[in-house]
């Protein structure tokens, strides 16, 4: 290969390089991390209405994001079922489907029931907004609306309990 045939390519790949880093900086001021104002969406739930985060206004908020065909999902359901018959009156729940039918979490429920809000999050909108990448994955909310945790992987009620508890003041 030529000379000036090498020098165009790494041009080309230094450009796309930075291009690449350009967009990436750019698209992350819209997620939502740890220490930020909490995104406020709407979604649909069960009952066949509308959840607003805003609803919880003044309450610590867990999220978790799940996936009924995802295996550590079904390991952490009973541990999630009882955080919230603990907890529940506490602290709010909402259980964040990614991208499945209303029938599919109805049997998963019949399962792993779980005194939680479910809500489909059929476009993984507000899965991106708050950089969930898998599942499970869950967020806590403080009083204020602050994201205080985004923990990835399964917890146990007992961490859940603790992260949740550190935050509220």
């Amino acid at each position: 290969m030529s000379r000036r045939v090498i020098n165009l390519l790494v041009l080309f790949l230094l450009i796309g390089m930075f291009g690449f880093f350009g967009y990436s900086i750019a698209s992350k001021d819209d997620n939502t991390d740890v220490g930020d104002q909490a995104y406020n969406f709407e979604l649909p739930n069960l009952e066949g209405t509308n959840t607003l985060l805003s609803d919880y206004k003044g309450e610590m908020v867990v999220m978790n994001f799940f996936a009924t065909w995802c295996a550590p999902c079904v390991d952490e359901a009973p541990e999630l079922e009882l955080f919230a018959k603990d907890y529940g009156d506490q602290y709010k729940f909402l259980m964040v489907n990614r991208g499945e039918t209303k029938d599919r979490v109805k049997k998963f429920i019949e399962k792993y029931p779980t005194q939680a809000v479910y809500i489909f999050d059929a476009s993984d909108k507000v899965s991106k907004k708050y950089n969930v990448t898998g599942q499970p994955e869950t967020i806590i909310i403080d009083r204020k609306g602050v994201v205080r945790e985004h923990h990835s992987g399964p917890i146990t009620s007992a961490q859940l309990y603790e992260l949740v508890k550190k935050h509220d003041k």
